[in-house]
């Protein structure tokens, strides 16, 4: 499974010890805001250049609306600067058929596209036949809602060997992504304060605690 971040502050993106490898950054446009970025060409080609310099291989960028040509300007303009800083790049699009012209004209470029916000069973579909590279359900999102998000992973891990890869998005605990772990996800993306919250575990401290205190014990027996 390949593990992502989910941030656009550059400050965050240090992780403790414990971590694993981080294949790349996933942002949105509310991530780019908080980062303190001008959600612009401008903002996200800083983080394209603030991405690559950190050693990530891979960033997600997400453009800002329907508006097809200025949507096809700025995933040429991305391209050209994530070239020049030899970082891959995906575009994140919202899975709504509002944005197909814009899929398609990204994919016209070579880029591949991230569909988020996959909902149901039918848009699954779609992405499918847009031949979308990545699906990213909000799984803390829809479970809220009610919805039956565990039918729809699974799906979409199923839909893998042909499809679009599945990218889990809004994951709140450790249960979850270890499902998502055994299900078969291609891959997750996490919030840094997340990740570092399970770098060690209570159980474990407790177990070394443990261990510790029976060695004293016992050379205190030998004694």
């Amino acid at each position: 499974m390949k593990l992502f971040i989910d941030s656009a502050d550059a400050a965050t993106w240090t992780l403790p010890p414990g971590s694993p490898q981080i294949a790349g950054v996933t942002t949105n446009p509310s991530l780019v805001y908080q980062a303190g970025l001008p959600v612009s060409e401008r903002g996200y080609g800083e983080l394209i250049a603030r991405a690559a310099g950190h050693g990530f291989t891979e960033i997600m960028v997400q453009v800002t609306g329907a508006d097809l040509p200025e949507n096809t300007r700025l995933a040429a303009q991305l391209q050209t600067r994530a070239q020049s800083a030899n970082i891959g790049l995906t575009i994140k699009l919202p899975c709504d058929p509002r944005w197909e012209a814009s899929i398609d004209a990204v994919h016209a470029l070579g880029l591949p596209t991230l569909l988020t916000g996959l909902s149901n069973a039918m848009q699954l579909l779609w992405a499918t036949d847009r031949q979308t590279r990545w699906v990213a359900p909000y799984v803390g999102r829809l479970d809220a809602a009610g919805r039956d998000v565990w039918s729809l992973l699974e799906a979409a891990v199923q839909a893998q060997t042909t499809g679009p890869s599945l990218l889990a998005a809004s994951v709140r605990s450790a249960d979850v992504l270890a499902r998502l772990m055994g299900m078969g996800a291609q891959a997750v993306t996490l919030r840094p304060d997340f990740i570092a919250s399970l770098c060690t575990d209570a159980v474990t401290l407790a177990a070394i605690t443990q261990f510790e205190s029976d060695i004293q014990r016992s050379l205190r027996a030998c004694e």
